[in-house]
C-alpha cells in the first residue's frame, strides 16, 4: 500500500520506518527535516496514486489544523486523511464535518508507543468511518504490536489495535489513556519521593527494581523508571520539572462536563503545575496560616534572598 506521511519526527520518522519494513510505500514531507521525499505538501499529493490516503504527524493545534486545511485544498473525493497526532477530539470533529463535504475520509488515531514504537509496535485507536477504517487497515497492521500467543502457540485475540467509534473517538481514548498515564507516573513518582526521605531503604533502585516481576504494580512505565534509575540512581541530572501536553487537562475537562469523578488524575495534572514553581506562592500561603492559626514555625526566606529586586 503506499501513504503519504506528514511530519518526520521522532514519532513520525520512526513510524515511516516500521511501515516500510512491512513493505508498503511511505512517500514522506517534513518542512525541517532532511529525511523527506517531497518539499512540500503538493508535492506529496502529487506523488500518490490516488485513491490517496495521507498520515499527518504533526504537533496538536494550529499546526494540525493548518496541514489537515492545506490537504482539503489539494486532496479530491475519495482521498482519506489520518490525524496521528494528540489533537483534541473536537477538532476531529471539524475536520471530518469539513472534508467530509468535499468527499474527503478523515480518520482520527491516537497513537502510543514513542520513541519505542519501530521496535515494540504501536497502540492505535482509531476513530471515524468503517470504511475508511478498512482501507487503511493494511497501515494500522504495519504499526500495531504483533500478535501474541497463548501457552499453546493459539494466537490470542487482536490487540494494541481498535476502530473506538465515530470521528473524534481514537483521540478522546488517547487522552484518557494519557491521563491514566499521568495518574501512574505521580503514584510511581511519589512512592519513589517516601523510599529516598526514609533512612530504612538502603537500596531504592533495587527495591523498585524488585517490582517489576511478580507484583500488581508491574508495568512498563514501572521499567522505564527503572532504567531511568540506572542511568541516574538520585536523578540528580534532571529537575523536577514536568510539562503538560494538553490531554491531561482535556481529560480533566471532559470529567467535569460529564460529572466523573477524577481525583487521582485531576490531582496528578496539579501536581505538574506545582513542579513548575521554585517556591510555591500556594504552599507559601499554606505555611503562613499555620503560623497565624497555630503558631506553627515557618522558613524565613534568606537575607540574601530577600534582597533581591522583585
Amino acid at each position: 500500500m503506499q501513504l503519504g506521511l506528514v511530519g518526520l519526527g521522532k514519532m513520525g520518522g520512526n513510524m515511516a520506518e516500521r511501515i516500510r519494513r512491512a513493505g508498503h510505500e511511505v512517500v514522506g514531507f517534513d518542512r525541517s527535516s532532511p529525511k523527506r521525499d517531497v518539499d512540500s505538501l503538493e508535492k506529496l499529493v502529487q506523488a500518490l496514486d490516488a485513491p490517496r490516503v495521507v498520515w499527518v504527524m504533526v504537533p496538536s493545534g494550529d499546526p494540525t489544523r493548518s496541514v489537515v486545511r492545506e490537504l482539503g485544498g489539494l486532496l479530491s473525493a475519495g482521498d482519506i486523511v489520518v490525524d496521528g497526532g494528540n489533537s483534541k477530539w473536537t477538532d476531529d470533529q471539524l475536520h471530518a464535518q469539513e472534508l467530509g463535504a468535499k468527499g474527503i475520509g478523515y480518520l482520527d488515531c491516537g497513537v502510543s508507543g514513542g520513541v519505542w514504537g519501530l521496535q515494540n509496535g504501536y497502540a492505535l485507536m482509531v476513530g471515524g468511518d468503517k470504511d475508511h477504517v478498512a482501507t487503511v487497515q493494511p497501515i494500522f497492521d504495519a504499526l500495531k504490536p504483533p500478535a501474541q500467543t497463548d501457552e499453546s502457540g493459539q494466537e490470542l485475540p487482536a490487540a494494541g489495535f481498535v476502530h473506538a467509534g465515530k470521528a473524534g473517538a481514537g483521540h478522546f481514548s488517547k487522552m484518557i489513556h494519557n491521563g491514566i498515564e499521568y495518574a501512574m507516573m505521580q503514584a510511581y513518582g511519589e512512592g519513589y519521593e517516601l523510599l529516598e526521605a526514609t533512612d530504612l531503604v538502603d537500596d531504592v533502585p533495587g527495591v523498585i527494581a524488585s517490582w517489576t516481576q511478580g507484583t500488581v504494580i508491574r508495568s512498563w512505565l514501572l521499567d522505564l523508571l527503572v532504567r531511568a534509575l540506572d542511568e541516574d540512581p538520585q536523578l540528580d541530572r534532571i529537575r523536577g520539572y514536568a510539562e503538560d501536553s494538553g490531554e491531561g487537562r482535556w481529560t480533566v475537562e471532559a470529567a467535569i462536563e460529564h460529572a466523573v469523578p477524577m481525583p487521582a488524575i485531576a490531582a496528578s495534572l496539579f501536581a505538574r503545575f506545582v513542579s513548575r514553581q521554585d517556591d510555591s506562592p500556594t504552599m507559601k500561603a499554606v505555611a503562613a496560616l499555620r503560623n497565624q492559626f497555630g503558631g506553627h514555625a515557618v522558613r524565613a526566606v534568606a537575607a540574601q534572598e530577600a534582597e533581591r529586586p522583585a
